[in-house]
């Protein structure tokens, strides 16, 4: 068997890499990895490193690796390539793709997007010598974004691209770094972020789960329990923190909590302060977590009255047009918004 496998990855990788030029590319790790001079097309290891080549080189974007959009994510996105199929994962929990079926793509490198730790390291060194292709990992860290734009770009020939994304993405960072700054002059919201469709799930200070709340200068609730990445809470929990603001990820949510009645003595819940964060084409503060949390970073400090709401439709618009390739019809946005600020 061990001798079977061998020569099942020797021909995997001996279909992966055809003889061409080369160069050495660094990544964020510290490591020079040699990649084909001319890149046509890159394999996205997960979620975050698809959507981060997307907004910078859709063309190359070989497919999507957990699923294809839904219809009602594809009408945000460039149609070739809402149309590309689902590859599966090469890496994390559902690493679910199939090699042989991916090799015959002929993809040119894989890419990896988000925590750059030893084990995320030796994760990229695997997928390297299970395919036989370089594989990139990047750093997926929120103010590192103008950074790994330009990195990329570099990477990929796409520098000009690259740059106005880095510059955007910096413009929106030094805004919000001023508006945490305001809020902790004021008083941080104490904020608690659930996943689920019972809002049964929190994330925990310090993860990337949470990373944007931080960044934008409220304070995570759920700090009390300790650094760490995801935790199960109960509704009891939430009332005894008692939270300002609610912002929930899944859509089923907030009907639910209004219509319970421990969720409806959570005074946030009462007030209005209950909202959805946006989701299409992806989510605005998680989900995945990637380049699409600056949205994010345009929205929440109009959920927390610093900024007026009259111009957050607009430079949302803008942001999909730069980052996402489409500019959505303002009835779209209108959709995505109006459950996102909090109700009279």
């Amino acid at each position: 068997m061990p001798r079977r496998r061998a020569l099942i990855g020797a021909a995997l990788a001996a279909l992966a890499t055809p003889a061409r030029a080369e160069r050495l590319v660094p990544d964020a790790t510290g490591r020079r990895i040699a990649v084909p001079d001319r890149i046509t097309r890159v394999l996205p290891a997960g979620p975050p490193a698809a959507i981060l080549l997307y907004t910078l080189a859709p063309e190359l974007l070989a497919g999507w690796p957990a699923r294809p959009p839904s219809p009602a994510e594809a009408a945000f996105l460039e149609p070739r390539a809402a149309a590309l199929p689902q590859i599966g994962r090469l890496t994390g929990r559902d690493n679910t793709a199939n090699l042989e079926a991916v090799l015959a793509q002929r993809p040119d490198l894989v890419l990896d997007y988000g925590a750059t730790g030893p084990t995320y390291v030796s994760l990229a060194e695997r997928v390297q010598a299970q395919t036989g292709l370089p594989s990139l990992l990047l750093d997926g860290a929120l103010p590192r974004i103008p950074e790994t734009y330009r990195l990329l770009g570099g990477i990929l020939d796409r520098a000009e691209a690259a740059e106005v994304r880095a510059v955007a993405a910096a413009r929106i960072l030094d805004t919000a770094r001023e508006d945490a700054a305001r809020l902790a002059a004021r008083g941080r919201p104490r904020v608690l972020y659930l996943r689920g469709p019972r809002g049964q799930q929190t994330g925990l200070v310090g993860s990337i789960t949470t990373e944007i709340l931080e960044f934008a200068g409220a304070e995570n609730v759920a700090g009390t329990l300790g650094p760490g990445s995801i935790a199960q809470v109960s509704v009891e929990q939430v009332l005894a923190w008692n939270p300002d603001w609610v912002i929930a990820s899944h859509p089923a949510f907030p009907e639910f909590a209004k219509a319970d009645p421990l969720w409806r003595a959570l005074p946030a819940v009462r007030a209005g302060r209950l909202v959805l964060g946006p989701g299409l084409p992806f989510g605005w503060v998680d989900f995945p977590p990637s380049v699409n949390r600056l949205l994010g970073l345009l929205w929440l400090p109009v959920l927390f009255g610093l900024r007026p709401a009259a111009g957050l439709a607009e430079a949302a618009a803008e942001f999909h047009e730069s980052f996402y390739h489409r500019r959505p019809e303002p009835a779209q946005i209108a959709a995505l918004l109006r459950p996102a600020l909090p109700s009279p």
